[in-house]
């Protein structure tokens, strides 16, 4: 048993057309992040806001350029059903602003509902002298609404991969795989995630899948009144596959980044709140050209 929680803990911890301005932009489309959820019991209600910043420059001509700036404020929630299950819901709502050579461009609005159901396949509880040791394993899946709007023509020769990118959704249904990992051991705690989203095609236009892990170590310091501060630290690293339009691979798209990330949660048995901070240590998108500065997360979360 020994052996198969070491190897559950490595595998999660690591785990030509016309050009125009930030045509190789494809960052605006990610995974739903995961993060520390809060630790309700049954069910809860908040709300989480993002932002990422991404610089592009083009290696055949550096005058042409985009700054990307991706804010999202997200309406999410969970409720557990019965020992076993974990419901999870997100509904974002995306402010994203484009600065490049051939101006200011913006998109606002409703983006993809996505729905998460968990399965608790392993729960353990050990106690080793004065301190006790709880490990969960849960498994689970969902899906991804096409609620964003998407209204470009992929046939049509004049869109660029950026018209697409710009969309406040893919247009399509996709699918979310995850497996959460989670050990306690007095005030001490691991949290790593792994998710896997496929991607349909809309139109014949398919969005690379993507593959996320991240491992977070956090500690808590019990404080008066029931009150808890949990720092936090760790890493997540992130790979996304080409885009394609009718099976075929689409020049500059795709790529990896890895992030230190860093932050603090708050919180009682009623109410959390936190925030935290990405920073890319090692990083290759579109063929280089498009470079991720930081990302940063923020929320506030009810029990009900």
């Amino acid at each position: 048993m020994k052996q198969n929680i070491i190897i559950i803990l490595f595998i999660l911890l690591f785990s030509t057309t016309n050009t125009k301005a930030c045509e190789v932009c494809g960052c605006g489309s990610s995974n739903t992040y995961l993060g520390l959820l809060p630790d309700f019991k049954t069910k809860f209600i908040g709300v989480r806001y993002q932002y990422m910043n991404y610089n592009t420059v083009m290696e055949m001509d550096a005058s042409q350029f985009s700054h990307n700036y991706y804010n999202t404020t997200e309406l999410w929630g969970g409720v557990n059903i019965g020992r076993k299950w974990k419901i999870l819901g997100f509904v974002p709502f995306h402010f994203n602003k484009q600065i490049d050579d051939d101006g200011i461009t913006t998109n606002n609005g409703l983006g993809d509902i996505t729905f998460l159901a968990n399965y608790k396949l392993w729960n353990k509880i050990s106690v080793k002298g004065n301190s006790g040791i709880s490990q969960q394993l849960w498994i689970g899946g969902g899906i991804k609404l096409p609620t964003g709007k998407f209204d470009v023509d992929v046939k049509d020769p004049a869109i660029t991969v950026a018209d697409v990118n710009a969309q406040l959704g893919t247009g399509s249904f996709d699918f979310l795989w995850n497996v959460m990992y989670t050990v306690k051991m007095g005030n001490w705690g691991i949290n790593s995630t792994i998710n896997y989203k496929t991607n349909t095609d809309k139109e014949g236009y398919k969005f690379g899948n993507k593959f996320t892990a991240n491992s977070i170590v956090y500690y808590k310091i019990p404080q008066k009144n029931r009150w808890s501060i949990s720092p936090n630290a760790g890493l997540l690293y992130e790979h996304t596959a080409q885009n394609t339009l009718g099976g075929t691979a689409i020049d500059a798209t795709g790529g990896y980044i890895a992030n230190v990330l860093g932050g603090v949660e708050i919180g009682n048995h009623k109410i959390s709140f936190g925030i935290s901070a990405q920073l890319p240590f090692s990083q290759h998108n579109a063929n280089g050209q498009t470079k991720l500065e930081w990302r940063g997360n923020g929320h506030i979360t009810f029990a009900l």
